[in-house]
C-alpha cells in the first residue's frame, strides 16, 4: 500500500543524509581509527574498511537503488538499469566490506561469526545476493514473461525492504558492538568518537526511515507513460 504523497521529497532527504552518513564514517574510521587498509601490521586499519564498505555500499547505495524508481523522472528501462547497477555496487562493496571483516578477525587471531551482527550480517549478504540474482534473471536478462514481472513485482518490492530494513538493524547493532568494544578498551564513554560514532548510527537509521518513506510513497510520471515498477 503506497502512501498518497510524493516520493520526491523524501528522496532529497534521503541524498542529504546520504552525504551527511558517508561523511561520518570516514572522518570516524580516518581520523579516530587511523586509516584504511588492506593490508598491514596494524590489522585494524583493515577492520576499518569494514564499517566504511557496509554502510556507503549495503546502506547508501542499496538506499539510493531502492528509490531510483521514485527520485529520477526518467524511462522505466532507464531506471531499471541504474537500479540494478547501483545494487550491483552496493552487493560488490558489501562483500569486500565482509571479507574485511573475516582478514582482519583470521589476521588477529580473533574467532569468526559468534555475534549476533555477524550472524545477521552473513544472513542480509545472502539475501542481498539472491533478490539481486532474481532481479537480473525476472526483470533484466533474459527476463521473464510479463505475468511473471507482473506476479513477481510486489514479491520483490516486500523482499527488498524487508532485506533493506534487516540491513539497517545489523548495521545499529554494529555500530553499537564496536562501540562497546572501543569503551571497554578506553574510549571515554562521553568523548568525541563516542559521540560521533552515536550520531553516525543515527543518521544511518534516518537515512533508512526516509528510503522506506520514498519507496512507499507516489512516484513522478515515468517519461514514457510506463508506471514505475514499485508501483504495480
Amino acid at each position: 500500500m503506497a502512501l498518497g504523497v510524493p516520493a520526491v521529497p523524501f528522496t532529497y532527504v534521503v541524498h542529504v543524509l546520504g552525504v551527511v552518513a558517508a561523511v561520518l564514517v570516514l572522518v570516524w574510521n580516518i581520523h579516530f581509527r587511523g586509516g584504511l587498509a588492506w593490508s598491514s601490521h596494524n590489522k585494524a586499519l583493515i577492520f576499518n574498511l569494514h564499517p566504511v564498505l557496509m554502510l556507503i555500499g549495503l546502506i547508501i547505495f542499496g538506499g539510493e537503488a531502492i528509490i531510483s524508481y521514485k527520485s529520477l523522472p526518467l524511462k522505466k528501462e532507464v531506471k531499471k538499469l541504474i537500479h540494478l547497477v547501483l545494487h550491483a555496487i552496493a552487493l560488490i562493496l558489501g562483500i569486500i566490506g565482509i571479507l574485511a571483516a573475516f582478514k582482519n578477525h583470521n589476521e588477529s587471531g580473533i574467532a569468526n561469526l559468534y555475534s549476533l551482527h555477524s550472524w545477521l550480517g552473513i544472513g542480509v549478504i545472502s539475501f542481498y545476493g539472491i533478490q539481486w540474482i532474481f532481479g537480473f534473471v525476472v526483470f533484466f536478462y533474459p527476463g521473464g514473461s510479463s505475468e511473471i514481472r507482473r506476479e513477481s513485482v510486489p514479491w520483490h518490492v516486500l523482499f527488498g525492504l524487508f532485506v533493506y530494513i534487516l540491513a539497517l538493524a545489523t548495521a545499529s547493532l554494529g555500530f553499537l558492538e564496536k562501540l562497546t568494544f572501543l569503551e571497554s578498551s578506553g574510549v571515554a564513554k562521553y568523548g568525541s568518537e563516542a559521540l560521533l560514532v552515536n550520531f553516525t548510527a543515527i543518521i544511518t537509521i534516518l537515512f533508512g526511515t526516509f528510503v522506506v518513506l520514498s519507496a512507499i510513497s507516489q512516484a513522478p510520471p515515468a517519461t514514457d507513460d510506463y508506471a514505475p515498477i514499485s508501483a504495480n
